[in-house]
């Protein structure tokens, strides 16, 4: 407004010192009824105020949310029309900016022309040009003889040529009419219609083809179409050539509401011609919320044979599938009770190499839990029945009644000392394939442990930067005396890895069939590193040590602890730099003076586009691994991609990827191999090429993106636009 006050009084002056240019003062022409005043302003003003007005001299026009600078304008009141010449720039109330030698407009209705148009996009989703421009409204456009592209200024390197071009600027969608992409001057696509998007929003349409050579299916073309259905529903129907073997249909339909959200994905190879058989897979998700104590959920995922993902499978990860869940159950939390009804199986497939143990299935399981608190005490029960069902596995019942009561002797914030007695009641009622002959049987045992802690905090200060840090010494009690297990059966027990976790647990396995004997302690001491600012833990050290005061009598598969000092822990994981980050897990076993287990991972990120991982693990006579990946560029332009997963037992790799990336501003170019292993004597060979149109398409074999995020941890698409990058900054 007081640009406004002062444009009418310059244009006063103006008028007072010029009368020969003007009748009257022009700065605010008169508008009709509805409608907001023009407003005009240049370094000389002519005309009259209610005919017709000529501005020249930096011009400027503002009207109902439009402003038009020019060179020289020629404003008719009465029509509402104005004409533009020489250095034309329309900014419209959507925030696009238009520019021409030429423009002529109503300024009421928006519609118009501009000769030789430039329209620049919002954010990095480039310009657009062409020889007339019609302007139907302030969001709708169409441009004859056009190009697009999402270069720079100046850079042609890839442009989109079309006889017309509509522009939707509601919509965010352009549709090119009479298309042909180029790169380098060749053109290399061309179709006489296609559509795009104008942001990142969700747009129906055909997505590139993905295409690529496999080893054991030749060539393999998929043609995305992606239907956007309504704002909280979306589809994906990607058609599949096999060469080697025929046509899949691959659909996902993904949906969500306030109440529910889930997906459904079916993939269909009619009459595989090298298996002459019928390949599907069919996975569902759903999340149903029935009302503020009731939900429920669905996770199905089912496949035709045993060889589906090794024969038709993407990644790595889908090839490495063994046991595909199949689960559904309801939750309810009401009055302090929270439950789980669910029933649960699996569909195991098999590699005739080395065969797998189905797990047992549910049908059903039912779980329960509440605490209350009464006069200082946490009074908790804890409730489990499972029927478990198996084909050739023995077949029961288990009913577990699980009470406890817990007192905090000392509850401070830096002290506590809290005591705690379970009884552990457990039913087995034993039905099918019982060729052992094992009875109904029960199981009563008290579990009582002792949790006492300290927490203490002092200012620190690291390489001249502030801190807090702690010192958290714990010390964990635990005895359970022991109980003759060897006749009940074992339908879900097992010995999990020593952890931090696990080191506190009342149980040294998982599962609910066996409960391990123990009169032993467990003390550890915790440092952390705390930003002062914001209490961010930046690192974090963890060691501890188990100390047995008897030899353990319930076993699983092999000798149980010894009396003494058992497994030595100790867990380190954090922020070593800004850029470098760690972790590790060392599990040493003083019994047997040995190393048990070990972890090691290592991530270097100094700035988007360079990463470096290094993962190590090792479990004894178990598995023993390297993982090392990276993304780092070698000049201005190039850089590498690579991952190598080697097994020191099977002295094979499991894993590698192999890449190359060529970053201009505006596209790259990605050339990517990759090798799996799927069975113990099959593994997978793809390569992949891709050329990657900014902000606009990708084209090329396969989709080295995807396969780059989930080999690569931190991988990230990489520019040579000096704005892009000084926007990203670092981590």
């Amino acid at each position: 407004m007081r640009f406004r006050v002062l444009s009418a009084l310059v244009s006063l002056l103006f008028y007072a010192m010029h009368s020969a240019y003007a009748a009257a003062p022009v700065s605010a022409v008169p508008a009709v009824q509805g409608e907001t005043e023009a407003v005009l302003e240049a370094d000389s003003l002519s005309g009259q105020k209610d005919q017709q007005v000529e501005a020249t001299g930096d011009a400027t026009l503002r009207k109902d949310g439009k402003v038009i600078r020019a060179d020289k304008l020629l404003y008719l009141p009465a029509e509402r029309e104005v004409d533009g010449q020489g250095g034309v720039v329309l900014e419209q109330p959507s925030g696009d900016k238009i520019s021409g030698p030429h423009l002529h407009m109503n300024m009421t209705t928006g519609r118009g022309k501009m000769e030789q148009p430039k329209f620049q996009f919002q954010g990095d989703f480039g310009h657009a040009t062409g020889s007339v421009m019609e302007i139907e409204d302030k969001q709708h456009y169409s441009l004859s003889n056009a190009t697009y592209t999402t270069c720079p200024a100046g850079n042609d390197d890839w442009q989109l040529n079309m006889g017309t071009l509509e522009l939707d600027r509601a919509g965010q969608v352009g549709t090119a009419h009479e298309a042909s992409v180029e790169f380098k001057g060749v053109p290399f696509i061309y179709a006489p219609w296609m559509d795009f998007p104008l942001d990142d929003g969700r747009k129906s349409g055909f997505l590139a083809p993905i295409q690529g050579t496999t080893s054991n299916g030749g060539l393999d073309i998929t043609e995305p179409y992606y239907w956007s259905i309504a704002p909280n529903m979306d589809a994906t129907i990607a058609p599949r050539l096999i060469s080697k073997r025929g046509v899949q249909l691959n659909d996902e339909f993904r949906y969500l509401t306030p109440s529910y959200s889930g997906s459904l994905s079916y993939d269909i190879l009619p009459n595989d011609m090298l298996t002459h058989t019928n390949r599907e897979h069919i996975a569902v998700k759903h999340n149903q919320v029935i009302n503020s104590n009731v939900s429920g959920y669905v996770n199905y995922e089912r496949v035709s044979d045993n060889n589906y993902f090794t024969d038709l499978g993407t990644s790595m990860f889908s090839t490495a599938q063994a046991n595909l869940l199949q689960e559904g159950g309801v939750k309810i939390n009401s009055d302090g009770w929270n439950s789980l009804v669910r029933v649960q199986q699996y569909q195991t497939l098999q590699n005739p190499l080395a065969p797998l143990i189905a797990p047992y299935a549910r049908l059903p399981e039912l779980n329960t839990h509440t605490s209350t608190e009464f006069s200082g005490a946490t009074l908790a029960f804890t409730g489990q029945y499972v029927d478990f069902v198996h084909p050739t596995l023995v077949n029961g019942s288990r009913l577990t009644l699980a009470p406890s009561i817990s007192y905090p002797l000392v509850s401070e914030p830096a002290v506590y000392v809290t005591p705690k007695l379970t009884l552990s009641s457990t039913q087995y009622t034993m039905g099918a394939n019982n060729v052992a002959g094992l009875p109904n049987a029960s199981r009563n045992l008290p579990l009582f442990s002792l949790d006492s802690g300290m927490t203490f905090e002092r200012d620190a200060n690291f390489f001249g930067k502030d801190y807090v840090q702690t010192l958290e010494p714990r010390a964990f009690y635990l005895y359970v005396p022991y109980r003759n297990q060897t006749m009940l059966p074992n339908f879900d027990s097992a010995l999990p890895d020593f952890n931090v976790t696990q080191m506190f647990s009342e149980n040294r396995f998982v599962g609910g069939d066996l409960i391990g004997d123990a009169n032993q302690v467990t003390l550890a001491t915790t440092t952390r590193i705390l930003s002062k600012n914001n209490g961010a833990e930046l690192f974090n050290v963890t060691v501890g040590q188990r100390i047995s005061f008897i030899t353990p009598q319930v076993t699983l598969y092999q000798p149980g602890a010894s009396m003494g000092i058992s497994d030595s822990l100790l867990g380190v994981s954090g922020n070593l730099t800004r850029t470098l980050s760690a972790e590790t897990a060392v599990d040493f076993n003083s019994a047997q003076s040995q190393m048990q287990q070990y972890s090691w991972v290592t991530h270097y990120r100094p700035e988007p586009g360079k990463t470096f991982n290094f993962g190590y693990q090792f479990m004894r006579d178990i598995y023993q691994q390297i993982d090392v990946s990276e993304q780092w560029p070698i000049s201005q332009h190039w850089g590498t991609v690579a991952r190598v997963n080697y097994s020191f037992l099977d002295k094979r790799l499991l894993n590698t990827v192999a890449g190359l990336e060529y970053n201009e501003a505006c596209w790259t170019v990605r050339l990517v191999a990759q090798r799996f292993v799927t069975t113990t004597l099959q593994s997978i060979t793809g390569i992949f090429v891709q050329l990657d149109l900014k902000n606009f398409m990708q084209f090329g074999t396969g989709d080295p993106m995807s396969l780059l995020q989930q080999n690569v941890p931190g991988y990230s698409k990489t520019s040579n636009n000096p704005a892009a990058t000084s926007a990203q900054g670092t981590p």
